[in-house]
Order: structure tokens, then sequence, then C-alpha cells
């Protein structure tokens, strides 16, 4: 993965901030050993590590600029400056005009810092989708940023300090939404944003955001659509996958049979694929891989990963993030890079964000459904369908009463709430989770807090695309785009994204919300658009993903239990986490419903693999 670090602010001479600066670069090339490059000035500095041809380092007359990604020019006179007088001057040029057009003009996934130490003036910004994710600190007028949080820890202005509030809402959501994280006064910059740092102040604000005025007008007719999305699909492939030795994840879902046939055609020859297996009934999708790999004629590798290994691989992929994450297919995808890595392959292509764009989530679905019960009259609903359901006589021994009243109880709840009916840590209830001094220091309305402060971001005007665009934020940003890059970064394997590509992304926000969602069927358009070119049967599948059956494996497997019960007994010193609720859920509740309860278990031993993971924290 690589990335960026660096401050504005402090210091005396470049030469005393270089030892600084190459402190806080350690661990940007720590797992992926590309070579750090490092511009101290007297009040500021820069290190940068990333592949060749993904990183600029620029410093001239007081000014540094550091830029991680694989990024594009699109703008003709902007392209002719750079031809003339190299990326970095162009970019400073630019930024001295108009600071917030230098973010608009970088097409691609990126991380962008800018310091100017003689006019005390910098710039951060990160890509539309926070592909490369950025975070920072100001104390007093210094600021400290870096692409990992753990490099902004070894500054000597801004030692981290746990916030309570953080690891709360990891064990809510099983991240940390941004842009809050796990460290006080430690933030990171959203989608799309950009922070301008003048003389000790900050402001962040947005360069972008999805545009669904379009789609949510007329609409355009879908055989022009249909034609235009496969040239931009083959078009983000082709981009992609330029200039390095390239590979595809295959899970046999919808998104990454797309790009791995698309891949084939625009290499024209077999794809390399890589897919993951479970010996484990119900969690095994790798005859769905093998259907779409014999369907394009892939190159296709596979890897059935063992309980051994996801002991074994527990500790590295918790030491892989900067903030606890309890994702668990983290480690399927750590594994598929690693395969990837050890074949050759540099870059991977995920599918990752197709949902998000085009309608994949069964939630869409389903809280389609709940909307409805909004648009029955007011008077129908409280006189007449409650009163009913509600006093029914012995409503609880019939099962269509039961399933009446669930439904009215979760349609009456407000979105984006409603999308958090079935969070674990609220069956269990977080007094029961969490001990009082822990309580006290944390806000248990937060959660909900973030997730109707993202909802509420977007001008989008029906239930659909709000959706979405929460999602970006929430399921992309914050959950699986640090999944899969940092599981590749692990394996040192880069990452790239096809369908976030910014005009597939654009051209998504054209479609109507009945051509994303239409009735209850998912993905409309993007089925339709492709079901001559993906095998039906991939088409039809139900959604499943690298799902990891640790709960399963914890049962009967000695080394799992032994690293669960070791991490959890030294969770409980911490203060966090009642040790009577760890009794409970490594007991009664794991021999009740290993799979379900065994989510808990992953989420607070990869909490407390992340503490041992950093001593100082």
């Amino acid at each position: 993965m690589s990335g960026l670090s660096g401050w504005i602010g402090y210091g005396a001479s470049a030469a005393d901030n270089q030892g600084v600066i190459e402190k806080m670069a350690g661990p940007l090339a720590r797992f992926d050993g590309h070579a750090v490059q490092t511009a101290p000035l007297a009040r500021a500095a820069l290190a940068l590590a990333a592949p060749e041809g993904s990183a600029l380092l620029y410093r001239h007359e007081g000014v540094a600029l550091a830029l991680w990604g694989n990024v594009a020019l699109r703008d003709q006179a902007l392209l002719a400056q750079a031809g003339e007088q190299g990326l970095g001057q162009t970019l400073v040029d630019l930024w001295r005009r108009a600071p917030q057009a230098v973010c608009e003009a970088l097409h691609g996934a990126f991380a962008l810092a800018i310091v100017d130490e003689k006019s005390g003036e910098a710039l951060l910004a990160t890509d539309r989708m926070a592909t490369f994710p950025l975070s920072w600190r100001l104390a007093g007028e210094t600021l400290v940023f870096g692409t990992t949080m753990d490099a902004i820890g070894l500054h000597p202005a801004t030692p981290h300090e746990i916030d309570p509030q953080g690891l709360y809402n990891y064990v809510y959501f099983h991240m940390i939404p941004g842009p809050a994280t796990v460290h006080k006064h430690v933030q990171r910059l959203q989608p799309g944003y950009c922070l301008t740092y003048r003389q000790g102040r900050v402001e962040t604000k947005p360069y972008w955001n999805m545009d669904f005025t379009h789609g949510e007008g007329a609409g355009e007719s879908f055989g022009t659509l249909k034609e235009e999305f496969k040239s931009l699909l083959r078009s983000a492939v082709a981009e992609a996958a330029e200039g390095t030795q390239i590979g595809a994840f295959l899970s046999g879902g919808t998104d990454s049979s797309t790009i791995s046939g698309m891949l084939t055609q625009v290499l024209g020859k077999p794809a390399k694929t890589y897919s993951i297996g479970f010996e484990a009934q119900g969690y095994d999708e790798m005859e769905y891989a093998r259907i779409a790999s014999r369907h394009f004629g892939t190159e296709h590798h596979e890897y059935y990963v063992t309980p051994d290994d996801v002991a074994a691989a527990i500790p590295q992929v918790a030491a892989v993030h900067d903030q606890p994450f309890g994702n668990a297919s983290a480690l399927p995808a750590y594994y598929c890079a690693r395969m990837a890595r050890a074949d050759g392959v540099t870059r991977m292509l995920g599918g990752d964000g197709g949902d998000e764009l085009f309608g994949g989530n069964e939630r869409y679905s389903k809280q389609h459904v709940f909307a409805i019960y909004d648009r029955v009259p007011a008077v129908l609903r409280k006189g007449l369908l409650e009163p009913v359901v509600f006093n029914f006589p012995a409503g609880d021994a019939i099962k269509v009463v039961r399933k009446a009243r669930s439904y009215i109880e979760q349609a009456k709840v407000g979105m984006p709430a409603r999308l958090e009916t079935y969070n674990l840590l609220g069956r269990y209830g977080a007094a029961q989770v969490f001990t009082d001094d822990f309580l006290k220091s944390a806000n248990l309305g937060d959660p909900l807090a973030c997730l109707e402060r993202d909802y509420g971001r977007s001008e989008a005007k029906t239930l659909i695309n709000k959706m979405l665009a929460l999602d970006f934020k929430i399921t992309l940003a914050d959950n699986d785009l640090p999944k899969v890059v940092r599981s590749c970064e692990l394996a040192g394997m880069d990452v790239a994204f096809p369908f976030l590509n910014d005009a597939l992304v654009a051209f998504s926000g054209r479609l109507t919300p009945q051509q994303k969602l239409n009735g209850t069927q998912l993905r409309w358009f993007f089925k339709e658009a492709l079901k001559d070119f993906l095998p039906m049967e991939i088409i039809t599948k139900e959604k499943h993903g690298f799902g990891l059956p640790f709960g399963v494996w914890l049962q009967g497997h000695p080394q799992l239990q032994a690293l669960a019960t070791d991490s959890l007994s030294d969770l409980r010193q911490r203060g966090i986490v009642r040790p009577e609720f760890i009794d409970q859920l490594l007991g009664q509740h794991l021999k009740e419903h290993a799979g379900y309860h065994g989510t808990m278990v992953w989420v607070l031993m990869m909490m407390e693999q992340w503490f041992r993971q950093r001593p100082q924290a």
C-alpha cells in the first residue's frame, strides 16, 4: 500500500527535521517495502513511499508536494503544461491560483499533500471515494498528517491517546466511521474532501459530491445507456490494468466476474484470477468462481483457507490496520492477494463498488418494502391496521400476525436508524457488554448520529439514491475499501477498483432509481446490460462473498479456541468489556449459535489483537 506523511508548522531547520520525517516514514513501507523518499524543509516535511509510477515527490523553494496514486489529468491545457514543466510544478501553480481546483483536476485514486512553509499554507486531499485514506491532527499551529495514523503518532507534537468513543463505535459498526478515529483529536478526510491550512487554522470541505440530479429526472433510454456503460467499463478495466502484472479477485459474484471477464477481453489473453474457498458447509462459493472462469477462459487459481491459516494470520491482519477493524473478510482477501503475489502479480483488480453504484445490496430491496408502509394513509395505519395487528387475540401464537407486527414495528423506525434494527451490539445491549466506567466515557447515541449526519448529507431525493450515497461513505470508504487495500498491503500487493473509476461513478448517477432497484429486483440495469456477457448462473445467484466461517471453526479447532480465549482474557483486563459478558459469550452464546455469536468473538478478539500490536496504545 505505502503512502505519505508529513507536517507543517513545526521545526527549526531541514537538518533537524530529517530525523523526525524518517521516523514518521517508517510505518509507510513496513509491509510492502517500497523505497521511501523524504523532503524536509525548515518548518515542514513530507515523506512518500509507493510503487514506481504511483509516487510523485516534488520540492522547490520552500514548497513540497507528495502525490500517491494512479492519477490522470483530463484537462488538455494542464496536460500540456505538465508535459513542459512537470506534473509537480503544474499542480503547485494550480494550487496557488485555486486550491480546490487541484483536487478537481485529478482523476483516479490518490492522496495529496502540498505544504508551503513561506506562506504557512497547506492542502490535503483524498480521492472521491477515499480509496487512499488520509488522516490529520492539529496540535497548536502544527498540522500533522499521514495515510496511516501510525505515522501521526510518531511526531513529537501528536502522540496518540485512545478515544473511548472510537472503541464504542468500533464494537457497534465493526469499524470506526470517519471522520472520527480511535485516537483523540485525529480525524480522517472524508470521500471527496480536502483540507486547507492557513497559519494554524484548518478548514475541511467537499470538492466533489455525487450528482443524482440527472437520474432522478427524465432519465435516458436503456439502449443508449447499455452501450455507453460497457464502453466505460472496458476503459476503466484497461486503465487499471495498464503497465503492471495484473490479476483479479474472483469470488464468483456479479462484480468480480464482470471485472475478470472484462480483463480477459482487454488483455486479449486469459486473465489471471484468484479465488478463496472454505471447507465449511454453506460458506464455500468456489463453484461459482469456476463457472465464471470457464465462461471467460481465465487462468484460474484457488486456495482453500484452513482454520490454521486463520489463527496464523489474525495478528498480522490486526497489525496492518491503523485502528481496530473487525471485518472478517479481510483475512480471505489477504490470502487471495498473497496467492497472487507468489504468482508474480503486482496489482489486483477488485469488484468493490458495484453494489453501491448500481443497487446490489439486499438491504435496498428490504428498505423499499418497509417504505411502502409510509405511503399508506396515516388514518388507515393508525385507525385500522395497527389496532387490528397489535390487538389480535393470541397474536403471538400466529405466524402471520407475528410477521405483520415485526414489519410494522420496523417500518415505523425512521431512516437511517432502520438499517440498524438488527445491530449485534443493540441485540446484546450496551450495558450488558461494556463496563459501567467505560460507558461513562462514551456517547451511546453517537453511532446513529453518525449515520444520520452522513445520510442527510446527500442531496438525493429518492430512497435508493440516499442509501447509495450513505453506502459510498459507510460501506465503501469506512469498511470495504480499507479491508481490501490493507489486506493487499499486507501481501505486498497493489490494488485498483475499476468500478470506482470517476467516469463510471458519474455514469451511475445518471441511472434512474428504477434502473437500479426495479421494485425489489436489485441492480436491474446492470444485469440487463450484461446478460449477454455474464453467465446466467452468476446473474441469478444469491449474493455471498468471502464470508469467513470463524464461529463454526471456533467450535472444533483448539488453536483458534486458544487464540480467542487468550485474546478475550487479556481484553477483560482493560476495563472495556464486562468479564461476565466475555464468559457468557465464550460459553453459553457460542454453544447456542456459533455463527451468530462468533461475530462478536471476532470483533472483540481483533480489538485486543490491535492493542497488542501497539503497546503504546
